[in-house]
C-alpha cells in the first residue's frame, strides 16, 4: 500500500496535477492494514485523478480488488481510468456501482473485457449502459471475446430488448462466464426468449437472475431450468474426470506391479543360467554316462513327445476359442452400433426408467467385479503354485548337475516363444485402443449432428410461433369482418394440436417400447458374457486338473527314475517348460477377459452418456410445449375478450335504437294507436 501511494504521490508530481487529498488520506489510512483490496468508494474523483492513477494501476502487482463505488465518474474520466487496467495482470475484482457510465463507458469497458486477461469479477450496478444500443453492442463485443470473467453483475442499468439480443448474442459465443445478474431492467418478453435461445447454447453459465424485468413466469422457469442442466452438467464433468483420474492411478501402479514382476522374473532367469553354467561344467565329465542312458530313455522320450502333442493339440483349441471370442466381440460392437443409431433417434422420456437401470447396471458391474477379483485371486494361487514348482525343481538341479547342451536350447526356445507372446498381446491391446477411440469419435460426433439437428427444429417452432403471432395482430385489426373466420381457424388449430399431441404420445410409447427392447437386449449379452467367463474360468480349472496330473506323474516318474537321476532331471525341466506355456496361455486368455470387461464398462458409460442427453432433449421439448399451450390459451383468452366486446357493442346499439325511438315523434304518435 506504501509503494503504491508513493507512485501516486510520484505521478502527480510528474504530470504537474495536485495530488487529491481524500484520495491520499484513503490511502494512508489501508497503509497499516497491508491488504490487496484498494476501496475508493465514495470519492469524487476528478478526470486528472483519474489519469494518474491509470498510470499507477499499469505497473500495479499489489492489488487484486478495485472498489469504485459511487465515485461520479465523469465520461472522460472513466475512459481514462479503465484504460490504465487494460494491461494490468493482477486485479481479479472491479466495482463500479452508481458510476452513471453511458455510451462511453460502454465501449471502454468492451475494450476491458477484450484486453484484459486476469479480471473474474466485474460489478456495473446502477449504470445507464442500455440506454445507447451502440455501445452496449460494443460492450457485448468485448464480452464475448473475454475468456476470463466468471461474474457479471448489471443491474438497474436500463438494458431494453434490444440490448438482451446483444447480450446473448454474447453468450453464444462467451465460454466462461458463470454468473450473470439482469435484475431490474427493461428486458421484456422478446429479450427474455432471445435469452432463453442463448442459454440453450452455453453450457457454462450457471446462474442467471431476472426479476424485475417483466418476462412471463415460463420463461423464467425456462432461463432456471436451463442453467440448472448447466450446473447438472459441470458436476456430472467434474465427477467424470475424478474417476477418470482414480482409474489412471489405478492401471499406473498395475504397469507397476507388473514391471517389478518381470523384473523378479528376469533375476530368477539370470539366476538358473548361472546354474545351468555351473552344471555344464560338472556335465562334461558324465557325457559318456549319459549317452547310454539317453538311449534306454528313447521310449520315455516318446511318450513323453504324445503329451507334448495332445498339450499343442489343447493349445490350438484353445486359440480357436479366442478366435471365436474375438468373432463374438466383432459381433457385439456391431450390434451395440445398430442399438446407437436406434438410440440417438429416441431421445425422449426415460428419466424413471433410467434411474432403475443404471442401479442394474451398477449391481451387474459390482457382481463382474467380484468374479474378476475371484480370478485375480485364483491366479495368484495358481502363481504361488508355480513359484514352489520352480523352487523344488531348483533344488533337484542344484542336487543332480546333469542338464545337458538341449536345456539351453530349449531356453533359448521359451525365451523366443515368451518374446513372441508379448508383441503379440500388445499389439493386441494397441489394436483394442484404437478401435475404443473410434468408436468414442463416431458416438461424439453422432450425438453433435442430432445436437444441430434439434436446434434446428427449435428455430423452426420458433418462425412458426412468429407467424402465428402475426395471424392474430391480423385477426385483432379485423375482428368485426373475420370473426367466423378466426372461430373456424381456432378450431382447426386445436384439432390439429390434439393430432399432433396425440402422435407425439404414440411415438414415446412406441420409442419407449423399443428402448426396452434394446436394454433386454443388453441384458442378454451382458448374461452371455458371463457365460462366457464361466467357461473361461471352468477351462482354467480343467487345466489346473490337467497340472495336477502331470504333477502326479512327476513324482511317479521320480520313483520310477530312482537309479538314473540325470536323465529325470532333464525330462522334469521339458515338463516344466511345458507347464509355463500352458501358463502363458492361461495369462494371455485373461487379458483377453480383462479387455472384454473393459468393452462393458465403456458401454455402460455411454449409455450413461446417452441417459444425460435424452433428459436434456426431454426437458427441452417440455419446455416447448407448456411454451405452446401457453399461446393457445392467451389465444382464447383474446378470442373470448373479442366475443365479450361484439355483445357490448351489440347491447349497446340495442339500447342506443331503443331509446332513439322513444325519444322520436314516430314514437310518440304510435304510442297512442297502440
Amino acid at each position: 500500500m506504501e509503494d503504491f501511494r508513493q507512485t501516486y504521490l510520484r505521478l502527480c508530481k510528474e504530470g504537474g496535477v495536485e495530488p487529491q487529498e481524500s484520495v491520499v488520506a484513503q490511502l494512508q489510512e489501508r497503509r497499516a492494514s497491508q491488504g490487496s483490496r484498494l476501496d475508493l468508494s465514495g470519492q469524487s474523483l476528478s478526470a486528472d485523478t483519474c489519469s494518474v492513477l491509470a498510470r499507477a494501476f499499469q505497473n500495479d502487482v499489489v492489488f487484486t480488488e478495485v472498489l469504485l463505488c459511487d465515485c461520479m465518474l465523469s465520461e472522460e474520466g472513466a475512459k481514462l481510468l479503465l484504460t490504465g487496467l487494460f494491461c494490468n495482470t493482477t486485479v481479479k475484482v472491479l466495482d463500479l456501482k452508481g458510476n452513471n457510465l453511458r455510451t462511453t463507458g460502454a465501449e471502454v469497458l468492451g475494450k476491458l473485457l477484450a484486453r484484459n486477461k486476469t479480471l473474474r469479477r466485474l460489478v456495473l450496478e446502477w449504470n445507464a449502459l442500455g440506454v445507447w444500443d451502440e455501445g452496449f453492442s460494443l460492450f457485448c463485443e468485448g464480452l464475448a471475446s473475454n475468456s476470463v470473467l466468471t461474474q457479471l453483475d448489471l443491474r438497474n442499468n436500463q438494458i431494453n430488448h434490444h440490448g438482451a439480443s446483444e447480450l446473448a448474442l454474447a453468450l453464444k459465443r462467451n465460454s466462461s462466464l458463470e454468473v450473470l445478474d439482469l435484475r431490474w431492467n427493461n428486458i421484456g418478453l422478446l429479450g427474455g426468449r432471445s435469452l432463453l435461445e442463448a442459454l440453450q447454447k452455453n453450457k457454462t453459465m450457471v446462474q442467471v437472475e431476472m426479476a424485475g424485468n417483466n418476462i412471463p413466469s415460463d420463461t423464467l422457469k425456462a432461463l432456471e431450468q436451463t442453467t440448472a442442466n448447466n450446473s447438472d452438467r459441470r458436476s456430472m464433468l467434474k465427477e467424470s474426470c475424478s474417476r477418470t483420474h482414480v482409474l489412471n492411478k489405478e492401471i499406473q501402479t498395475l504397469k507397476d506391479e507388473k514391471s517389478r514382476q518381470f523384473l523378479s522374473l528376469m533375476e530368477t532367469i539370470d539366476r538358473q543360467r548361472e546354474d545351468i553354467g555351473r552344471s555344464n561344467r560338472s556335465t562334461s565329465i558324465h557325457i559318456s554316462q549319459l549317452q547310454e542312458a539317453l538311449n534306454e530313455r528313447k521310449s520315455a522320450v516318446n511318450s513323453l513327445t504324445a503329451k507334448l502333442q495332445m498339450t499343442e493339440a489343447a493349445l490350438a483349441l484353445s486359440e480357436q476359442k479366442n478366435h471365436n471370442l474375438g468373432e463374438l466381440l466383432t459381433r457385439v460392437k456391431a450390434e451395440r452400433e445398430e442399438q446407437q443409431e436406434r438410440r440417438s433417434r429416441e431421445r425422449r422420456k426415460e428419466q424413471e426408467d433410467r434411474a432403475l437401470r443404471e442401479g442394474k447396471l451398477l449391481r451387474e458391474t459390482q457382481n463382474l467385479t467380484e468374479t474378476n477379483v475371484q480370478l485375480r485371486s485364483k491366479v495368484e494361487e495358481m502363481e504361488r503354485r508355480c513359484k514352489c514348482q520352480q523352487q523344488q525343481i531348483f533344488d533337484l538341479k542344484q542336487e543332480l548337475t546333469n542338464s545337458t547342451a538341449e536345456l539351453k536350447l530349449r531356453l533359448a526356445q521359451a525365451e523366443d516363444r515368451l518374446e513372441m507372446e508379448k508383441r503379440r498381446s500388445k499389439q493386441a491391446l494397441e489394436d483394442m485402443d484404437s478401435l475404443r477411440q473410434k468408436e468414442v469419435d463416431h458416438v461424439n460426433r453422432h450425438l453433435e449432428e442430432s445436437e444441430r439437428a434439434l436446434q434446428e427444429r427449435i428455430i423452426k417452432l420458433e418462425g412458426q410461433r412468429i407467424q402465428l403471432e402475426e395471424e392474430l395482430s391480423k385477426s385483432k385489426a379485423a375482428c368485426v369482418t373475420e370473426r367466423a373466420q378466426a372461430e373456424e381457424e381456432l378450431g382447426r388449430v386445436r384439432t390439429q394440436v390434439r393430432l399432433e399431441e396425440q402422435e407425439h404420445v404414440s411415438s414415446l410409447e412406441e420409442k419407449l417400447r423399443s428402448v426396452r427392447s434394446c436394454l433386454q437386449e443388453a441384458q442378454l449379452h451382458c448374461s452371455q458374457q458371463k457365460q462366457t467367463i464361466s467357461e473361461l474360468q471352468a477351462k482354467n480349472g480343467q487345466q489346473s486338473i490337467e497340472t495336477d496330473g502331470l504333477r502326479r506323474r512327476i513324482d511317479e516318474l521320480q520313483q520310477e527314475l530312482s537309479g538314473k537321476d540325470q536323465e529325470r532331471v532333464a525330462e522334469v525341466s521339458r515338463a516344466r517348460v511345458e507347464l509355463q506355456e500352458q501358463i502363458g496361455h492361461l495369462q494371455a486368455e485373461r487379458t483377453a477377459q480383462g479387455g472384454l470387461k473393459e468393452k462393458i464398462s465403456a458401454l455402460e458409460r455411454e449409455l450413461k452418456v446417452l441417459s444425460s442427453n435424452h433428459r436434456e432433449a426431454l426437458l427441452d421439448k417440455e419446455s416447448e410445449m407448456s411454451s405452446l399451450l401457453e399461446k393457445l390459451r392467451l389465444k382464447e383468452a383474446e378470442i373470448h375478450r373479442m366475443r365479450e366486446d361484439e355483445a357490448n357493442r351489440f347491447s349497446n346499439l340495442q339500447s342506443a335504437f331503443h331509446s332513439y325511438f322513444q325519444g322520436s315523434p314516430l314514437g310518440n304518435y304510435s304510442s297512442p294507436r297502440k
